[in-house]
């Protein structure tokens, strides 16, 4: 049996969950149920705060768990990223009235809050700063208005939440984040955690890409496939004129009608785009 842990709540939990049921996981959680048994995977799915999966999985508790690659980093434990799944994305950031610093080495001697102690001292070190780290739990853009600190290091997505406390980010980034699958060497070894691993990387292909379809002359064939030579070679197939060939590739999402412009100026036509479910490379 795989035993799986994911956020309780959040963003990051229903992202996880989306991703889970594309890769064919039971996701249908009920009110604040704690865990979900999936027979036909062989999963159980146990619902945590984000901040403890990394720490249940480094005590072998849990196999294996989807929590922010920042919150893995800041926990400091024996675990490790196995895949990273594309959302969830953030980034630590520094933060502090406009003007009052400008890059890391002004916080000499300054007081720092933040929710992620280990992450920022290993930063500082990094960078030959001496700074007070103020610890907090949450609220940290208030730090500074409280008097408690002089600037802030936290997690930013939008920065929708620091202008609204008068804070400007300031420095190059410490970290950028995003959900990440995480194990143990010991709990690698299960086959359950290769399948999911399989799985949610079939997902996150399935969702970059769909699968382009169009009929092109012979002739045109290897300047048709140089356009989509999909991921080892497009499928091409003999139609009943001679002439032309179906050919069939997976094509990225973001660059499909600038493909499809180049294919049809190519003279291919009957040109067909679907999505893509999940998939298997």
């Amino acid at each position: 049996m795989l035993k799986l842990a994911i956020p309780n709540k959040g963003a990051l939990s229903d992202a996880a969950m989306r991703m889970l049921a594309g890769a064919g996981y039971r996701t249908n959680r009920r009110g604040r149920q704690l865990s979900i048994r999936d027979d036909a995977t062989d999963t159980t799915i146990f619902f945590l705060r984000p901040r403890d999966i990394a720490i249940a999985v480094a005590e072998g508790t849990i196999d294996a768990g989807i929590t922010g690659r920042d919150l893995l980093l800041d926990a400091g434990v024996d675990a490790f990223e196995m895949r990273a799944l594309g959302f969830g994305r953030a980034t630590m950031r520094f933060a502090a009235p406009r003007g009052v610093f400008t890059d890391v080495h002004s916080l000499q001697g300054a007081r720092i809050a933040t929710s992620f102690d280990r992450l920022l001292a290993s930063h500082l070190r990094e960078q030959g700063v001496e700074a007070s780290i103020v610890h907090l739990d949450g609220a940290v853009e208030s730090s500074i208005m409280l008097g408690v600190a002089d600037a802030i290091a936290d997690v930013v997505e939008t920065g929708t939440t620091l202008k609204a406390a008068g804070l400007d980010v300031f420095g190059d980034p410490i970290l950028s984040s995003e959900a990440v699958l995480i194990t143990t060497r010991k709990a690698r070894g299960n086959p359950q955690l290769d399948v999911l691993d399989r799985r949610l990387h079939g997902v996150m292909v399935a969702r970059d890409y769909v699968l382009m379809d169009y009929n092109v002359h012979a002739t045109m064939l290897e300047q048709a496939a140089a356009i989509t030579p999909g991921f080892e070679s497009p499928t091409v197939s003999h139609l009943r004129d001679p002439e032309w060939v179906a050919v069939r590739a997976l094509v990225k999402r973001g660059g499909l009608n600038d493909v499809m412009d180049d294919l049809h100026a190519l003279g291919a036509r009957a040109i067909l785009v679907t999505e893509v479910m999940s998939c298997r490379l």
